[in-house]
């Protein structure tokens, strides 16, 4: 699927006292990227309240999103780097320390911008970003990724 390039937002180094506060924080910059709308980091978290730790993919990494009629203006993927991990609850790969976030504004684009991160991270994405000096190479690496989710 292609499509216009998504928006991108990254943030470093990012305090966050719990994954409630690292999931807002990754949602938020969604937000301030013009991506989603004001209430996009509370239905973020909300899905892990009502559904579980399922978006802690993989060792350290975790998947933020919430359902496109919560929030998705455009598509918009984000990178967010903490500056300590935080707990979520899952039994095999807490603590998390990268969490990416992305936003669609339709169910067809959410499917397809989904694809395209999870070929990322099959392909080492998750690495490349914890190996990223700093947030322009986050923001970069992210880019190169996902170049048309």
């Amino acid at each position: 699927m292609t499509g216009p390039a998504p928006i991108v937002a990254a943030i470093d180094g990012a305090v966050a006292d719990g994954w409630r506060a690292a999931v807002r924080a990754a949602a938020s910059a969604l937000v301030e990227a013009g991506a989603a709308g004001p209430g996009y980091p509370d239905a973020c978290v909300r899905v892990v309240e009502e559904n579980g730790p399922y978006i802690v993919l993989t060792k350290g990494l975790a998947l933020v999103h919430a359902r496109p009629e919560e929030g998705g203006l455009a598509v918009g993927v984000g990178v967010t780097r903490l500056a300590s991990p935080v707990e979520f609850g899952h039994p095999d790969n807490d603590p998390v320390d990268l969490l990416l976030a992305f936003c669609t504004p339709d169910p067809d684009v959410h499917v397809g911008t989904l694809a395209g991160l999870a070929r990322a991270l099959s392909g080492g994405l998750a690495d490349r970003l914890r190996a990223a000096p700093g947030r322009e190479e986050l923001s970069r690496t992210l880019k190169e990724a996902v170049p048309d989710a």
